[in-house]
């Protein structure tokens, strides 16, 4: 149930709690962006109404409408809801251009996030925050919630290594599951990187850190086509790694990044074993689903289903690990690594190497299941993240 002390960033200046300075604003969003208590209220149609003056929207992958497919280049245009100039910062730029700051008094971003380091909406904010700290430029971040928690206790890593795996996957050194919100990582960024960005975080309110997106109350609203409820959310972190690979991750289906599976894959096998690795807060069950989308569109596929039992427990980093390795030995020697061509990788080389953050993760993984609990354990340490991420959290951690 909605409650009327939770908010999101959005909601504090629609309500009149927080005050934006006169001037004309950019606006980086799409139409996931709603209010905590309308989900058919788009957060740009909220800050028209409230007064700020919009003069021009960014948009990330997928568009501002959240509905262009994954990876595909997204060209400018006009917002149909405002009539506003979209400029479309996942298509032939990522990064605005001067130009199209100097006219602006100041940048808002608000954008949903999954907690996942390669979720990219944080990398277009990433590119945004690097414009504006150039031009001089002052950006407001409209928080949001973590969907799937921000306990630091919860991190996952690998940590990027910039060096060899830097992309538009990951481009600072962080786990894959960060447990910040957007405005925590805009702080941890200017200060890291030294952006010199005049920025100012407009927080959510009622929101705990411990809390996932079910205990907001707050709908949760699809955040691109295959971002459908909290579950894929949940699951994505880990799950998405198979997108690397000749495995369906479930798009195309009605539970995306809750399943996965092959043709040739033998669920039952590949459950029993599963089962046997011990992984807390999560069951699954043995499924068919045959996908609409690739790989193996339109064939039947046979894998697993996750089901959170126990959401706050679930490391799902570590999931994706291990069921990776027991997919390669349950294979019978079908299992590929895949390219994945985006408009951001028009080749699609080295996928997983840049998802995971390392280059020397598959070649673990094909060794086999021994041992992998231990290895998968030292893979999804974090050191130091909780170190680096405190004193820029916008939430404080409760005992």
């Amino acid at each position: 149930m909605y409650s009327l002390s939770f908010g999101f960033g959005v909601d504090q200046i629609v309500r009149g709690q927080v005050k934006l300075p006169a001037g004309r604003f950019g606006l980086l969003t799409n139409d996931a962006v709603t209010t905590a208590a309308d989900s058919h209220t788009s957060s740009r149609e909220a800050l028209l109404q409230s007064g700020v003056r919009l003069t021009r929207l960014f948009s990330p992958e997928h568009g501002i409408a959240a509905a262009a497919a994954d990876g595909a280049s997204v060209p400018d245009g006009v917002d149909p809801m405002t009539n506003l100039e979209v400029v479309s910062l996942y298509g032939e730029r990522m990064r605005p251009e001067r130009a199209m700051l100097d006219d602006l008094d100041g940048v808002l971003i608000d954008l949903p996030d999954v907690g996942a380091r390669f979720y990219t909406f944080i990398w277009s904010m990433s590119h945004m925050l690097e414009a504006c700290g150039d031009a001089g430029t002052p950006v407001w971040v409209l928080d949001r919630p973590n969907p799937i928690g921000g306990d630091l206790a919860m991190s996952e890593g690998p940590l990027l290594d910039v060096e060899s795996c830097a992309s538009y996957l990951g481009r600072y050194a962080m786990p894959i599951r960060h447990s910040l919100t957007l405005g925590e990582l805009a702080r941890l960024w200017n200060f890291e990187q030294q952006l010199n960005v005049d920025l100012h975080v407009v927080p959510a309110a009622g929101w705990n850190r411990a809390d996932h997106q079910p205990a907001t109350g707050a709908p949760f609203v699809s955040t691109s086509p295959s971002m459908r409820c909290y579950s894929s959310a949940l699951f994505y972190p880990g799950v998405c790694l198979f997108e690397a690979t000749n495995i369906s991750v479930g798009r195309g289906t009605e539970h995306p990044f809750q399943q996965f599976g092959a043709p040739w894959i033998d669920a039952a096998e590949l459950c029993n074993e599963f089962a046997s690795l011990g992984l807390a807060g999560v069951e699954c069950e043995p499924v068919q689903f045959t996908p609409t989308m690739p790989p193996h569109e339109q064939q039947d596929c046979h894998g697993i289903r996750f089901n959170p039992v126990d959401p706050d427990r679930v490391r799902p980093v570590a999931l994706g690990l291990m069921l990776l390795a027991c997919a390669i030995k349950h294979s019978h020697g079908e299992f590929r690594w895949a390219r994945y061509p985006t408009a951001a990788n028009p080749a699609g080389d080295r996928h997983f190497e840049l998802l995971v953050g390392r280059t020397d993760v598959a070649e673990l993984l094909e060794g086999g299941p021994q041992n992998i609990a231990s290895a998968v354990q030292s893979l999804t340490a974090a050191p130091d993240w909780r170190q680096r991420a405190l004193p820029h959290l916008v939430y404080p951690e409760t005992a």
